[in-house]
């Protein structure tokens, strides 16, 4: 499996909806065709993928978004947040996410810095989304940001991740979710 193989498949073969929506069909397809090359991404078997844009922009879509689909509902659907999160950070550093010119490459370079829980690494993300992706992106990301200055955390994460939910909590996920 290859970096490009990588890109193919979800930049050209996938349909930006297929992104966002739970599909049990979908998150098979990404477990059939990539749960081996996403387990050498989580072991840093493929590190050296960060050595260039493409390459690392495969990487983070094999450790912050193809995990979500193959361990969806799991804890380890958030194992590779810290990895992806580095690789992003680097490429936001290398100017990779500046001079790339596909508005939805861009957005998934930034994907990791929207989903961690590090309040800091969400603000950072906010003007980056609002520059290089759109309002709709940089506002999931403020709505991110409230959730953890309320919380530390994303309640919708504890479940999966064996947390327990503080009273609080529940109730605003019995609000947001249903």
């Amino acid at each position: 499996m290859s970096a490009d193989d990588v890109l193919v498949f979800w930049f050209q073969q996938c349909r930006p909806w297929q992104w966002f929506r739970r599909r049990d069909s979908f998150d098979a397809l990404v477990r059939d065709r990539f749960g081996e090359t996403v387990e050498r991404a989580l072991a840093g078997e493929l590190d050296h993928w960060n050595c260039g844009p493409s390459s690392g922009l495969a990487l983070v879509l094999l450790l912050d978004q193809f995990t979500r689909q193959i361990w969806r509902g799991e804890a380890r659907a958030f194992s590779g947040d810290q990895q992806a999160l580095a690789v992003a950070l680097m490429g936001l550093q290398q100017g990779w996410v500046a001079v790339e010119p596909q508005r939805p490459r861009r957005q998934f370079w930034l994907m990791p810095l929207l989903h961690s829980e590090e309040e800091g690494v969400v603000a950072k993300a906010i003007p980056l989304l609002e520059q290089w992706v759109d309002a709709a992106t940089a506002d999931v990301a403020c709505r991110n940001l409230i959730q953890l200055k309320r919380f530390n955390r994303y309640p919708q994460r504890n479940a999966a991740l064996g947390r327990s939910s503080s009273r609080e909590e529940v109730l605003f996920l019995q609000e947001a979710f249903h």
